[in-house]
Order: structure tokens, then C-alpha cells, then sequence
């Protein structure tokens, strides 16, 4: 599987985004796709998809609850 699909909708996915995404559409989304997981921008269901294995969301999720990716969530 390639690791970008132009066309996110295309996947026949089942989209899932966090609880606490607010109602503005900032948010991301996941789906299973396969033995892969797919992210994509809510407000771009049409837009392009990026492919993950398993364990690299595992790394990024590990790294997340570290706080490795804070300084990113900062206004500049």
C-alpha cells in the first residue's frame, strides 16, 4: 500500500475523530484500513490521506502522551 491516497474518501473508510475536537472541524481523523491506519483532515474528506503502519501510530501516540510534540500546540 502506498503511503499517500490522493482522495481520502476513496479508502472506504470508517472515519473516526477525537472526543474533544471541537465543533470548528481543527481536527484530525483516523481510520483502519486493513492491517494500515489512515489519517486525514476532517474539513477534507476529499483531500489526501496519509498511510501508517501500526506500530509508527504507536511511536507517534507514545511520543504524544510524552509531550514530545507540545511545542507544536503553541500559538506562535
Amino acid at each position: 500500500m502506498q503511503h499517500i491516497v490522493e482522495d481520502a474518501s476513496t479508502l472506504g473508510a470508517q472515519w473516526q475523530k477525537a472526543r474533544k475536537s471541537g465543533a470548528n472541524g481543527d481536527c484530525v481523523e483516523f481510520a483502519q484500513v486493513g492491517d494500515r491506519v489512515a489519517v486525514r483532515h476532517s474539513k477534507a474528506p476529499t483531500g489526501p490521506a496519509l498511510i501508517f503502519t501500526a506500530s509508527e501510530i504507536a511511536a507517534w501516540v507514545d511520543g504524544a502522551r510524552a509531550g514530545e510534540f507540545d511545542s507544536y500546540t503553541r500559538e506562535a
